[in-house]
């Protein structure tokens, strides 16, 4: 069974077999945690974006999916990137957010990865709010089959912390 714990602070900071990075399609880095990340991993993640972006994802990693890199100067062996939906308030994109989760833990076992850290994924400027990206997040988790033995969420704030204690129950 895996065990779930909670962290606020910087992912980047994180010490764990993979840590998910909240990336955007492009791969090649962007705002947020996706910035922060391949700021603090260095190059070599970049590299590795860039040679499946020229290969598997010519067009990009599409949302729900999930891809492993190196994770560079990262206290980590990987980075598992996920690409998060824009939440709408037309349309119920909840099954490509937990799909986030699901992926991330599936490509952790191929790796054989068995703590994974998670961030809030898409709860930055993809919108999302922080109470139902949580609520999808830690029932995702609790129900995916997965060899993880510990998945930690790591959340900037105190406010992202207090939504997922709550879901944690």
């Amino acid at each position: 069974m895996t065990t779930i714990r909670l962290v606020q602070g910087d992912i980047t900071r994180e010490s764990a077999d993979a840590i998910v990075n909240a990336a955007n399609s492009s791969l090649l880095g962007g705002g947020g945690v996706d910035g922060a990340i391949h700021r603090r991993g260095g190059p070599a993640i970049l590299a590795e974006c860039r040679k499946l972006r020229a290969s598997r994802y010519g067009k990009g990693l599409p949302a729900g999916q999930a891809v492993a890199t190196t994770a560079g100067e990262l206290d980590a062996r990987w980075v598992i990137h996920t690409v998060g939906p824009v939440w709408s308030a037309t349309e119920d994109r909840s099954e490509l957010l937990a799909s986030c989760h699901r992926e991330a833990l599936r490509v952790a076992d191929e790796l054989g990865a068995r703590t994974v850290a998670f961030p809030a994924i898409s709860t930055g400027v993809y919108r999302w709010p922080i109470e139902d990206a949580a609520r999808i997040a830690v029932e995702t988790v609790r129900s995916a089959p997965t060899d993880v033995e510990e998945v930690r969420f790591v959340l900037f704030d105190e406010r992202a912390y207090d939504a997922f204690a709550r879901q944690l129950g």
